[in-house]
């Protein structure tokens, strides 16, 4: 079935489903909480700021504008045109700082906008009310120097060092998953967009399909003493009735301070909620606070929509042939430089 066709009738489908889902009861666990456990998916096209060309919409999109919007969207024309499978000519890198490096085949960043308590939505972003992050004039100071520091982008040109591993991108190094799959806060990224929730009644581990990330939260409303500061902060969690509550603090500083998505200081907190939605959602939501980077909290929401597929093995180690080529390519120049 051709992909555009079967995004709308996806959609189509998707649109006839009634949203009153407030009486729903979610499947419990022993201990009669919720049981948020299994294989779940963010994969969508609809990311953390809203686009400007979505402006008009708000936060939910018109549902008789969805189909079209879908189709014309950069990324499922991009699926539909590319050619996955035959090179007519050898690419000269020209587009690597796009994001061309991979053709459609190697990328899954989802086909529909994310549906997210009966609509379909044009951000995660959901407070400010314009769907953007309130960055302060400091905080995007800040933002632009640590982008250039760990991304190695600035503009379209590549300048991150290449004296060893250190000076590369903590995923090029496989330290941590490229994006914020792993969050706080979660988000969805080009591709390996898949979590599998385990729950006891002490811990939730969230299992992240990205470099194989794995947060393991305790039910518990006492930060560790530990000296080690983990990648992913200091996360405790308890229940608010049928939503389990991560509170977050202390995000490892070459992490926090390179957030793809939402850059923090050591003074950030972050508050993130699941909730059993339906039989195949959680709803996620969180809030920042943040002095230092933000004018004031900011609060989003997005789905994590139930998986018949499992997580693979994500062998970043094994396959990275592209960080040992960077540096031999850096060893080389330099040999043939003097």
């Amino acid at each position: 079935m051709n992909k555009c066709l079967l995004t709308v009738l996806v959609i189509s489908y998707a649109i006839s489903i009634s949203p009153a889902v407030a009486q729903y009861e979610p499947p419990r666990t022993y201990t009669a909480k919720p049981d948020l456990q299994g294989y779940w998916s963010n994969a969508s096209l609809t990311k953390m700021e809203r686009d400007p060309s979505y402006a008009q919409y708000g936060l939910v999109f018109p549902p008789d504008q969805v189909p079209q919007l879908t189709l014309d969207h950069p990324q499922v024309v991009r699926q539909a045109t590319d050619d996955n499978q035959v090179w007519k000519q050898l690419p000269d890198g020209a587009d690597l700082a796009s994001g061309r490096g991979y053709n459609a085949f190697w990328v899954a960043p989802g086909s529909s906008f994310a549906w997210v308590k009966g609509g379909f939505r044009t951000s995660m972003v959901t407070y400010p009310v314009n769907g953007l992050i309130p960055y302060s004039e400091e905080g995007l100071k800040l933002r632009r120097e640590n982008r250039a520091k760990y991304s190695g982008v600035l503009s379209d040109q590549v300048t991150m060092g290449t004296d060893g591993p250190e000076s590369r991108a903590l995923g090029e190094r496989c330290l941590i998953g490229m994006g914020s799959t792993g969050g706080p806060p979660i988000t969805n990224v080009r591709y390996n967009n898949l979590y599998q929730i385990i729950q006891t009644e002490k811990y939730i581990v969230i299992h992240i399909e990205m470099s194989h990330d794995v947060r393991i939260i305790p039910v518990t409303e006492e930060y560790r003493r530990a000296k080690i500061t983990p990648w992913f902060g200091d996360s405790i969690g308890h229940w608010e009735s049928d939503t389990f509550v991560v509170k977050t603090k202390g995000l490892h500083p070459l992490h926090r301070e390179r957030h793809y998505v939402a850059a923090l200081s050591n003074q950030a907190s972050i508050v993130e909620r699941f909730t059993r939605f339906s039989d195949d959602q959680i709803l996620y939501e969180f809030e920042i606070t943040d002095p230092i980077y933000y004018t004031e909290p900011w609060r989003g929401e997005m789905s994590f929509t139930s998986s018949a597929e499992p997580i693979y093995e994500y062998a970043c180690h094994e396959g990275n042939y592209g960080l040992s080529g960077i540096l031999a390519g850096a060893r080389k120049l330099e040999q043939e430089s003097n």
